[in-house]
């Protein structure tokens, strides 16, 4: 019994035949104006018998018979075109070479490939069109109305992703394009412009609305969900543009909106050439290597294919899902899991005296404010201090080139222990900076200070989640409280660019926009969950030990320098010796000390540090 794939190239090899002889018959038919003579009509069918055998011959070689009809494209009949034409140009030499005594009329010659091109390409593109017909036909019944909301490339490609989906019908595009006004894209109209969205979706009726402007700046994003809001519809996006420029998804891969769309910022321009000459082929180390920023990190490194990827992590369980992780998305990457403590000199000597890193990214840190505030106060100074002087020093030892810390927006007149603890991490990095020279010769210290990313561990993104799951209410701890956010690819991204440009001593400040009420970060997640806030309550439950209500990106007595990168700038801050640097080690030695009194040594050791409680 044949099989359907044979069934289909019999019946399209005895299609190609009758094509080729009507091509042929009409050729003389037209030749001599319908009105054939005796003769003539005779080598017609006699040459019938060889010709056709041998353009079916060539058609089979050229591979017309390994596609399906219904997927006819412009590859299909660009190659039926040159089989035709090879098969036009082999019928003469065909009759020279069997020294044939007919005569066939040099128009006929002419004609039939023209006709059976006709033939063989127009009836392809017809059973396509019948078949696509039927399917849209089927489909209207139980597919959903959607308008798309952009008219670019990513629209139109989307619109003929969207064409072979039962999910989905497609009514029309709105773009605020005066150019593309009434135009048609891939037969579907280009209705109107954006703010034209409520007209039409009253007149079709539509409950959803896809985004599809991923190259468009976040301004623009940020309008179309806020007209999507307004006309009462849900409104779904494809992914960005870098995910959809590297491969990774398709623009079909359909999400609903988040959080970072609506906080969205213009994508990161990175000098990816420079990054190649400062990752590629070297040795990266990325200690912290699991958390939030130390993963994205290394995802981020990855790219540029290194040599060799260290992770360092305390953690063995987020060590182990990063591996798993890189495994499978960068299946050619070098890279080693290494599981130790920044603050265990013998264990950072070991790794890098043993992998010789060029290149340092030191993201391990205590960074929960109210768990360091209390009860663990010391243990923020051990880890965040004594850990980066720890990993900084063997930096110099073994001469890594660049060593770039990260820091954080609450090192800046700090009122709790962890952001003290950050910014004398800081100025540990700055005091070690004139001693390079003497110690190694190429150490450069490089840091970066930003705010919260969206998202990450701790942060209140993850909760807030978690509580609207649970049905509410949403936890805020003031009403007036703010912070600057941004996502995590764009935090390390800019990490990078940083540590590329850094010359050493340099404290880079991030550009993190315009800061955000956390309580506007609470309605806006109810409301792309899908409820309301009569169904999500939001109670306030008062500033935590160590939290201020405003976050800053620079101290009073701090000034910013611009750098050739619009997202990046450098602080101007007060900076340490190396006296000052010997009596900090003196103090971080002991083994323990209580929150008061830590609290209280910090205020000498960062005199714009202001603790809440003593």
């Amino acid at each position: 019994m044949l099989r359907k794939s044979n069934v289909r190239t019999v019946l399209a090899i005895l299609h190609d035949i009758a094509a080729a002889v009507l091509a042929w018959t009409l050729a003389y038919l037209l030749r001599f104006n319908f009105e054939l003579p005796s003769q003539y009509g005779a080598e017609m069918r006699q040459t019938l018998l060889w010709i056709v055998p041998l353009q079916v011959a060539i058609f089979w070689k050229f591979g017309l018979y390994r596609g399906i009809w219904r997927y006819a494209s412009l590859n299909d009949l660009r190659r039926i075109v040159l089989a035709v034409l090879l098969a036009a140009a082999a019928i003469p030499f065909m009759l020279w070479m069997l020294r044939s005594q007919l005569v066939v009329p040099r128009s006929v010659l002419v004609l039939n490939p023209l006709l059976l091109i006709l033939f063989m390409g127009g009836s392809r593109i017809l059973y396509r069109m019948w078949k696509e017909t039927r399917f849209q036909g089927r489909m209207k019944l139980s597919s959903e109305p959607v308008l798309v909301l952009g008219a670019g490339d990513a629209a139109v490609a989307l619109s003929k992703d969207l064409a072979k989906n039962e999910t989905w019908q497609l009514l029309g595009f709105l773009d605020d394009d005066d150019n593309k006004q009434n135009c048609m894209l891939n037969g579907v109209k280009v209705l109107g412009k954006l703010d034209e969205l409520a007209h039409w979706i009253n007149h079709f009726g539509v409950e959803r609305v896809i985004i599809a402007m991923p190259s468009s700046s976040h301004q623009q994003r940020q309008r179309a969900i806020k007209l999507c809001t307004a006309a009462g519809v849900q409104a779904l996006t494809v992914p960005s543009f870098d995910d959809l420029m590297s491969g990774k998804v398709a623009v079909s891969q359909l999400r609903a909106i988040e959080l970072d769309d609506l906080l969205g910022r213009d994508p990161v321009v990175l000098d990816t050439a420079g990054l190649q000459g400062l990752i590629s082929g070297k040795t990266v180390m990325v200690t912290g290597a699991g958390g939030s920023i130390g993963s994205e990190l290394c995802r981020q490194i990855a790219r540029f294919s290194p040599a060799k990827l260290v992770l360092f992590e305390q953690s063995e369980f987020a060590l182990y899902t990063l591996e798993q992780e890189l495994h499978q998305a960068f299946p050619a990457l070098c890279f080693v899991c290494l599981v130790g403590d920044v603050r265990d000199a013998a264990r950072v000597d070991e790794v890098l005296q043993l992998h010789n890193p060029a290149v340092l990214f030191h993201a391990a840190a205590y960074k929960h404010v109210p768990m360091m505030e209390t009860h663990n106060a010391w243990q923020a100074i051990r880890n965040n201090v004594l850990g980066t002087w720890t990993v900084a020093r063997a930096a110099q030892r073994h001469n890594v080139a660049k060593f770039v810390m990260i820091s954080t927006d609450k090192a800046v007149n700090p009122t709790n222990v962890m952001g003290a603890s950050k910014r004398l991490a800081e100025l540990v990095c700055q005091a070690l900076q004139p001693l390079a020279s003497e110690v190694s010769g190429c150490t450069r210290f490089v840091i970066v200070r930003f705010g919260n990313v969206l998202g990450s561990t701790g942060s209140v993104i993850p909760k807030f989640r978690a509580q609207i799951a649970q049905g509410g209410p949403i936890t805020v701890t003031h009403p007036e409280i703010t912070r600057y956010f941004m996502s995590i690819p764009e935090a390390a991204q800019l990490v990078l660019q940083a540590g590329l440009m850094g010359q050493g001593g340099e404290i880079f400040v991030l550009d993190m926009g315009e800061p955000v009420k956390i309580v506007d970060l609470a309605k806006e997640l109810i409301r792309l969950s899908g409820f309301t806030e009569d169904d999500i309550k939001i109670e306030f439950s008062g500033l935590r030990p160590g939290e201020k209500l405003y976050e800053e990106l620079l101290a009073d007595n701090e000034h910013t320098l611009p750098t050739p990168h619009p997202k990046l700038r450098i602080a101007q801050a007060r900076e340490a010796d190396a006296a000052w640097l010997e009596q900090l080690l003196i103090w971080t030695d002991a083994s323990t000390r209580p929150d008061a009194e830590v609290k209280t040594a910090l205020q000498g050791w960062v005199p714009e540090y202001q603790p809440q409680h003593i």
